[in-house]
């Protein structure tokens, strides 16, 4: 070989080493899951994984406890974060961060954050509608930090090494905000540099704050939230961020939270399903007899109702996820252990197929496949296709009350309840 081959020859194999080692980086990263629904909030992953054989049951990785609420794993970096709650005898319960090894499941930090009591609430068994106490939102990681907005409103910023407090906004104090009834529930989003949540009082009931120092940018409207977490993403090929609040559907501005377009919509005692964007239609639904809809938003952002289904295809806290035009989701109100598994045309909202005993639960879309948890703690592998209800594998993961949202990253599925938590390899 001449010498000329010879280095031809070994820059091709650096080259070749750089990018497969780049490439492996990127594929790592891109299948984190490091918001509420997702890095992208919207319940999907790129990630694919064939059908597994669960005749002997599926693939534990790990299995923990997790006592408390309804918070849901972000993962970043092999770190698996989520919200717990613990008392001693007699005293009110702590919402608790904990980051836990994502390959183990061993607990690496874990920081005390303020009281999670929900009066009333009550028992938090496996069936029913008491939902008991307990964090309701999911944390956010972003940069080397952890972004939490608790039940009493707090916005804290933890460094994602050690969980030690970086910085800390008081959103009823400082921004004269008010809770709601069950208190909040609405998970921060993070966009570029801002960190984005609902709850402030007159004039900054929607407000963004630098993600580096906690520093407000942004503050506006008079509307009153909800428990919906808010999305980000495209309307006619603009970046815009829409909250679901009481009054409706409002789209903002990222960058200024100057008001794109907004929709009137109803409220009966709590709205909890996050907006669906796809192109120029927003979906939403509520439950308590408020019902589904969609609406086309133009460029100039004059809004129009494609179609509007009151006390029909109620998403009482579950959000569904899209796929080529059809919504899958758990459609139903306060049907406990029983409510559908359903497939919808976006275009009509009319139901494709439906399949039973789901409940209040809730699910994601990794590839082409479904991962849908039922309240009861059953996970379903299901083809996402408008053609039929197809379930490739299910198996009852973890006990407890499952209001929670599985999680997808490096070819496993987190999933918890209100006692235990489960990490199941699908490779």
């Amino acid at each position: 070989m001449s010498l000329g081959c010879l280095k031809w020859f070994s820059w091709n194999i650096v080259a070749v080493a750089l990018v497969s080692l780049l490439g492996g980086s990127a594929a790592v990263h891109a299948q984190d899951w490091t918001q509420y629904r997702g890095s992208e909030g919207d319940g999907r992953s790129s990630g694919t994984f064939a059908a597994p054989d669960w005749t002997n049951g599926p693939n534990v990785v790990w299995k923990k406890s997790t006592p408390l609420g309804f918070s849901s794993f972000v993962i970043a970096d092999g770190t698996a974060y989520t919200l717990i709650g613990a008392a001693g005898s007699g005293q009110t319960p702590k919402e608790i961060c904990v980051a836990m090894d994502a390959n183990t499941g061993a607990r690496r930090w874990a920081r005390t954050l303020g009281e999670v009591k929900y009066h009333g609430g009550g028992g938090a068994g496996a069936r029913g509608n008491k939902g008991g106490d307990g964090p309701r939102s999911t944390p956010v990681v972003s940069d080397g930090h952890v972004y939490i907005y608790d039940a009493k409103m707090n916005l804290y910023c933890l460094a994602a090494s050690d969980g030690s407090v970086v910085w800390k906004r008081d959103v009823q104090n400082e921004y004269s905000g008010n809770n709601i009834r069950w208190q909040n529930a609405v998970s921060p989003v993070v966009d570029g540099d801002a960190v984005f949540v609902a709850g402030g009082g007159q004039g900054q009931s929607m407000l963004a704050f630098d993600k580096k120092n906690g520093s407000l940018l942004w503050s506006r409207g008079d509307e009153t939230m909800t428990h919906a977490t808010p999305v980000i993403g495209e309307l006619n090929g603009q970046k815009q961020l829409v909250f679901f609040m009481q009054s409706g559907l409002i789209s903002v501005n990222p960058k200024s939270g100057e008001e794109n377009w907004r929709v009137d919509y109803d409220y009966r005692t709590s709205t909890a399903a996050s907006p669906v964007l796809d192109g120029d239609q927003v979906y939403c639904s509520a439950g308590y007899g408020v019902g589904a809809g969609v609406f086309k938003i133009s460029k100039t952002g004059d809004v129009s109702a494609e179609w509007r289904k009151k006390n029909r295809l109620m998403n009482h806290w579950s959000t569904p996820v899209l796929r080529d035009g059809y919504l899958y989701g758990m459609f139903g109100f306060k049907k406990y252990a029983k409510g559908p598994l359903q497939c919808i045309d976006l275009a009509t909202g009319e139901i494709q197929w439906s399949q039973a005993g789901f409940g209040q639960g809730n699910l994601i879309l990794v590839g082409d496949k479904l991962l849908a948890l039922s309240d009861s703690g059953e996970l379903a592998i299901v083809e996402a296709s408008p053609e039929s209800y197809k379930e490739l594998a299910r198996a009852k993961v973890v006990s407890g009350k499952c209001w929670s949202t599985p999680s997808y990253s490096d070819g496993k599925v987190y999933v918890r309840s209100t006692t235990e938590a489960v990490c199941i390899s699908l490779k």
